[in-house]
């Protein structure tokens, strides 16, 4: 099972401030997200960098994990996951969990109730909150092409997911994680 952490976005709502560089418990919050993949049950783990990659790479220890970087970032969500599943595309993976920088609220609980409800490489489930289908999404390996093929601007996997909600299982997820964002400078009191 591998786990794939999209972490190029630019924060322009936060100042310019890159998600992947804000501090969350005395490190940059990327390297949280990482781990929380890994100890979900994920491995291996790649990273998609985009704003401010190089000083990413020099403030975070990234050693544990493949890193590509997207140069395409400002175009959205949808070029770094294309980038993501190319770099995972030889790495033998059923599945793969794909989990956002900017969510620190979910923890290593959710992901492993994610990965747990992979049924091969044609699945797809996602974590769901009250119902909602939110992240980490989880997408068998037969699903990449055509996933990557459709993944445009910030809308990620959003259109594929919609397209094929009868094969998605959702994971409830709600009692052992919280969704929010760190989108906003009001988000970033959420950080510890």
């Amino acid at each position: 099972m591998a786990g794939l952490l999209l972490a190029a976005g630019g924060g322009r709502r936060l100042g310019g401030r890159p998600k992947a560089l804000l501090d969350h418990r005395g490190r940059p919050l990327v390297e949280h997200a990482a781990r929380v993949l890994r100890d979900g049950g994920c491995g291996p783990v790649h990273i998609v960098l985009g704003a401010a990659a190089e000083a990413v790479r020099e403030r975070a220890d990234l050693a544990a994990y493949g890193v590509s970087v997207n140069p395409d970032w400002a175009r959205g969500m949808g070029s770094s996951l294309r980038v993501g599943l190319a770099a995972l595309a030889g790495s033998g993976a059923d599945a793969v969990v794909v989990s956002l920088v900017d969510q620190p609220g979910i923890g290593a609980a959710a992901v492993a109730r994610v990965v747990a409800a992979c049924t091969g490489r044609d699945a797809l489930a996602a974590a769901a909150y009250g119902g909602e289908r939110g992240h980490p999404v989880l997408f068998g390996a037969e699903r990449w092409a055509e996933i990557a093929a459709d993944a445009e601007g910030d809308r990620g996997a959003r259109s594929y997911l919609r397209r094929h909600a009868g094969a998605l299982t959702l994971v409830e997820c709600g009692d052992v994680a919280e969704p929010y964002d760190i989108d906003t400078p009001d988000d970033l009191r959420r950080l510890e």
